[in-house]
């Protein structure tokens, strides 16, 4: 069988795919010179650019969702499923594949839900490779491999919400987590990034399997990969088929007199449980302030959103569109685990003293906000958790970009090195600031605001108020920690040692300069350097970041302003049929 391509609907994976074979090549020919490294980020960069271009070129297409990899109408099927008899034959109506045939089955579908995701991963990827630009100015990190196996992770998190069958959508989400191992492991000599490489190694290897213990007790019951065929058999049983008048008229595509066993059951925890070490989820969450920590800064923003938002579109994706029968099995489950995630989370982040391990358990409490719309049986509330997950994104790299300008001179990083940096750095301290009320929810950060309004709203109506008033009292815990962190960036640091102020290895006090690993460097010391405290350099380190900070900033201040932008690109019927 020869399935025809469609190469526009694959074109950002195309792209991407392009980029880093060009990435490894240029770093493998190119001689060592100085220019060698920001011409590779400018390479990465084009290529994240280029893919997002294409990405917004399908969104504004006129047309239905784009599919390929699609198995024609009338293949042969399995005569019988593990839960009942199966007649293969037409199982739905509209547009399908390449040849129109209204029953084929697609493995690849660019629909709107495909676009958002899409778009949110290149968007942050841009981001986050200004933020490598910064790191990899050290010269410790080999920059051919940092760059490739960046895109590599990107491919994954813009295949994954257009796959439709189990397989794509495991492979996909491999293909995210796997490079990460190496990225955050590519400090040779950095025994705190082995091991956070080593802990994330392990628990993604639990998790794959988990997963994959489920999606095969899936295709044992029901003989089939594809989501939307899922659909169709796990709907349940029916007392007779349903006949429809005519020649051409086809009988209802299942012939189930039993009920579903419970096995199926056991299928769907195994797979909430395989997601939720993905996104982190309470009681899958042990791993993320160790590993955020010890990674590079680049990578733990990586983690916070482009994998957690590809896990969410796997987990959402698999509860929608292929379990969407059996929302009275995972809907209490998933309010559960979004309930216990956002309170773990924000108590553990009530403890910490180190600005990433703060914003690692931040992280896990957003989770559990991203969940909490899930929980409630209400069509809407997939629109609601991917809105708050966009609002989110920005928020959080806008957060991870001035925390990297910070520590570009400073091994620690800890929250009290952060006391007067609206002194020492206005545009720094302020953007931090405006980053942490957007994500507490306080004006002037209305996006954060408005992302708590919508789940909310979608608590409430989908009769979750037990979950409303959980993520309200939670919302207050956030509140302290982000507002005590912003306090600190405008405290003003005593200017002599006899008031308490901790000197630095040079005598002067603290808080006279931009953050060291012994406290403050004296007045004068300018704008952090190319390469932080590990080798000197220009200017070349922070500028990336600086723009990345812009960037980052101008999209929440967009958000803050017109948040209805974001709703406007979540219309109903999200996810197509495949």
């Amino acid at each position: 069988m020869i399935q025809s391509i469609d190469y526009y609907a694959v074109a950002p994976l195309l792209v991407l795919v392009l980029t880093a074979g060009a990435v490894l090549l240029l770093d493998a020919f190119l001689p060592r010179r100085p220019y060698a490294r920001p011409l590779l980020g400018a390479v990465t960069l084009t290529g994240v650019l280029g893919a997002l271009g294409v990405v917004a070129a399908q969104a504004v297409r006129d047309g239905g969702p784009m599919r390929t990899f699609c198995v024609p109408a009338g293949l042969p099927g399995p005569a019988r499923a593990g839960i009942g008899a199966l007649d293969i034959g037409t199982l739905g109506s509209g547009p399908g594949g390449p040849g129109g045939a209204a029953s084929a089955l697609c493995s690849f579908v660019v629909d709107d839900f495909t676009l958002v995701f899409a778009g949110l991963a290149l968007a942050a990827g841009v981001v986050v490779v200004l933020l490598s630009m910064a790191e990899l100015s050290a010269g410790d990190v080999p920059v051919g491999e940092w760059y490739f196996l960046l895109l590599c992770t990107l491919v994954g998190a813009v295949a994954l919400p257009a796959s439709r069958d189990l397989v794509m959508l495991v492979v996909a989400l491999e293909l995210v987590s796997l490079p990460v191992f190496a990225l955050t492991a590519l400090r040779r000599y950095d025994g705190r990034s082995s091991e956070a490489a080593v802990k994330l190694f392990l628990v993604s290897v639990v998790s794959t399997a988990v997963m994959l213990f489920g999606v095969s007790l899936l295709y044992g019951m029901t003989g089939t990969v594809y989501l939307d065929r899922l659909a169709q058999v796990l709907r349940g049983p029916v007392a007779e088929p349903m006949a429809v008048p005519g020649p051409d008229a086809y009988a209802s595509a299942l012939r189930i007199t039993y009920d579903l066993p419970p096995v199926l059951i056991v299928a769907v925890v195994l797979v909430i449980a395989g997601f939720g070490f993905k996104v982190a989820a309470v009681p899958f969450h042990a791993w993320a302030g160790d590993v955020y920590q010890g990674a590079p800064i680049p990578v733990a923003a990586l983690l916070s959103v482009i994998s957690k938002a590809a896990g969410f579109a796997g987990l959402i994706l698999i509860l929608v569109a292929a379990l969407r029968g059996q929302i009275a099995v995972w809907a209490p489950l998933v309010a559960i685990i979004a309930a216990l995630t956002m309170t773990v989370g924000n108590l553990l982040a009530l403890r910490q003293r180190h600005a990433v391990r703060l914003l690692a358990w931040s992280s896990v409490a957003q989770s559990g906000y991203i969940l909490a719309p899930l929980g409630v049986r209400d069509d809407e509330a997939v629109s609601a958790s991917i809105a708050y997950l966009v609002f989110y994104a920005a928020m959080n790299l806008g957060a991870f970009a001035v925390v990297m300008l910070v520590s570009r001179r400073g091994a620690r990083s800890g929250l009290d090195d952060y006391r007067g940096l609206a002194f020492r750095n206005p545009a720094a301290g302020l953007a931090l600031a405006f980053f942490l009320i957007c994500l507490a929810g306080l004006p002037p950060g209305l996006a954060g605001l408005f992302a708590k309004v919508v789940v909310f709203r979608e608590l409430v109506d989908g009769g979750g108020a037990w979950l409303a008033l959980v993520m309200a009292a939670n919302t207050v815990v956030g509140l302290y920690y982000y507002v005590a962190w912003a306090a600190r960036i405008f405290t003003p640091v005593p200017v002599t040692e006899g008031a308490g102020a901790p000197a630095t290895a040079g005598g002067a006090p603290a808080g006279a300069g931009v953050p060291s690993a012994a406290g403050e460097v004296p007045a004068g010391a300018g704008v952090p350097s190319a390469v932080g405290g590990r080798a000197g350099g220009g200017g070349a380190g922070w500028v990336p970041v600086g723009v990345a900070i812009v960037l980052a900033g101008v999209v929440a201040v967009v958000f803050s302003i017109a948040p209805q932008v974001v709703l406007d690109l979540l219309p109903e019927g999200l996810i197509a049929s495949g």
